[in-house]
Parts: structure tokens; C-alpha cells; sequence
């Protein structure tokens, strides 16, 4: 099978520019701007929606995990700058999301799902991609639900720690459900 026109772990994430929303501010985000960080970046389909909500308020909760780990979490869709303020800015109670503790990116364009490879023609928006990218811009694990799938923030939290396990002890790789502190397998 030939992959070379597919993203595959080891292969470097596609850098973009893109209008995102941080706080209740507009901002710009550049993903070769977090070079020396690992990047855990997830695509959804849509703001207020159904599932949506609950992957994007849980990486919000659960943000002091990932910056305990040294990594930037990038939430993308494909509405506006616009649309994510408005979201943000609606009570979780309402159908909002609330205050969030990592940038919200627009991709109205669609370019940044399409090289990504996440975007669904059929339905014009991305699917549930997520993608951890490590300190030198390549990508490390990459995983694609469909958009009426929810993911979860304890196995990107362990596959992060998996990765980042690999990467200080290039000798040792993580069996199945290896868990930070749990014995890995030498080479």
C-alpha cells in the first residue's frame, strides 16, 4: 500500500496561519510558531452543535494536564472567527462552550482541514482529526472519527505521555495500555 499521499505519523504537519479566537480576543495563530512544544491539534465539525461542545469544553478542563506536558492544544473548525466568539462567549448552560483555555482557530476557507485531510466533501466540514505533533514539527499520532464520534481526552493524554516516553528513551517503546510510570519494553 502506498501511503505517500496520505499524512502518516513521521511525516511533518502542514504549517498554517490562521485567525483564531483566544480569551475574547482575536489573534493570530502560526502552527511553526510552537516549534520546541509538542501541539496536540483537533479538528471538529461545527460550533454549537451536539457533540462538539463536550470535546471542546473537555480539553478546555482538562488544559493544566496538557501544559504540564509541555504542549499547546489548537481547536479548528471550520466556522468563523465570528462564529467562535459567539460560542465562547454563551454560557455553557445555553449551548456555549464559556471561557476557554486554548485558542479556538477559523478555517472558513477550508484549507487547513483539507491539508490536514479531515474535511468531508460531502458535508463541508471536518471530521473529529487529531493530530499530536512533536517539538520539530512532525507528526506523531494522528487518529479520524466521524463527526458523530466523540474522542477522549484520557487516551490523547497517554498517547502523548507514550510519545514523549519514546522520544526521551529512544530505546524503550510503550505496550498496549501503557500507562506513565508502568514499565515500557526494551529494545
Amino acid at each position: 500500500m502506498n501511503l505517500t499521499n496520505y499524512l502518516c505519523p513521521g511525516q511533518p504537519a502542514p504549517d498554517f496561519t490562521a485567525t483564531a479566537v483566544y480569551g475574547q480576543e482575536f489573534c493570530t495563530v502560526k502552527l511553526a510558531s510552537y516549534r520546541g512544544q509538542y501541539v496536540v491539534l483537533f479538528f471538529y465539525p461545527l460550533d454549537f452543535t451536539f457533540v462538539c461542545p463536550s470535546e471542546v469544553m473537555a480539553f478546555s478542563d482538562r488544559h493544566a494536564e496538557f501544559q504540564a506536558l509541555d504542549t499547546i492544544v489548537l481547536g479548528i473548525s471550520i466556522d468563523s472567527q465570528y462564529s467562535h466568539l459567539a460560542w465562547i462567549q454563551t454560557d455553557r448552560t445555553l449551548g456555549g462552550v464559556g471561557e476557554l483555555a486554548y485558542p479556538l482557530v477559523s478555517d472558513l476557507t477550508r484549507a487547513i482541514s483539507t491539508a490536514y485531510q479531515v474535511l468531508d466533501p460531502q458535508q463541508g466540514f471536518a471530521l473529529r482529526g487529531l493530530f499530536i505533533i512533536d517539538p520539530a514539527g512532525i507528526i506523531q499520532h494522528l487518529s479520524i472519527n466521524s463527526s458523530s464520534v466523540g474522542r477522549s481526552v484520557d487516551e490523547t493524554l497517554r498517547i502523548l505521555q507514550a510519545i514523549q516516553h519514546t522520544q526521551r528513551h529512544p530505546q524503550e517503546v510503550c505496550p498496549v495500555d501503557w500507562q506513565p510510570g508502568k514499565p515500557a519494553i526494551l529494545l
